[in-house]
């Protein structure tokens, strides 16, 4: 079993931005396809942004409500992955978890149901 951890979420007002952090602890986190993804309640979890495993070329992939502003990355050093998300909007208010694959590729970076592991999510919220 995977264990996933967020951090960096919180309370910022509108154009304001946040850095949320996944870590996967005792894991080659690069070997991993990493994904980002959001829900408010009543609502399904929707799809933010993607990078696939270093084996597949670390590709990345953007929902359109957030590209140009939201940014992926991996540190390989750290064992991390981050959501730079930039000119917040009070839409991007949601809890947002950290999804992940191990050498996963690219089909089926945007789809919920292609991930294996889930992080408890991390709170954003964006005041107007």
């Amino acid at each position: 079993q995977v264990q996933l951890e967020e951090s960096g979420g919180g309370l910022v007002q509108a154009g304001g931005s946040l850095r949320l952090s996944c870590t996967a602890p005792g894991r080659s986190f690069v070997t991993y396809r990493a994904g980002w993804f959001r829900q408010t309640p009543g609502k399904e979890r929707e799809f933010v942004a993607a990078i696939t495993s270093r084996g597949s070329g670390g590709s990345k992939f953007y929902a359109d409500t957030v590209k140009g502003r939201f940014t992926i990355s991996r540190d390989k050093d750290k064992n991390a992955v981050y959501l730079q998300m930039n000119s917040l909007k009070p839409e991007d208010t949601a809890v947002y978890h950290c999804a992940a694959k191990q050498f996963g590729i690219s089909t089926g970076a945007t789809d919920r149901d292609n991930y294996d592991y889930w992080g408890q999510g991390t709170q954003v919220t964006v005041s107007s």
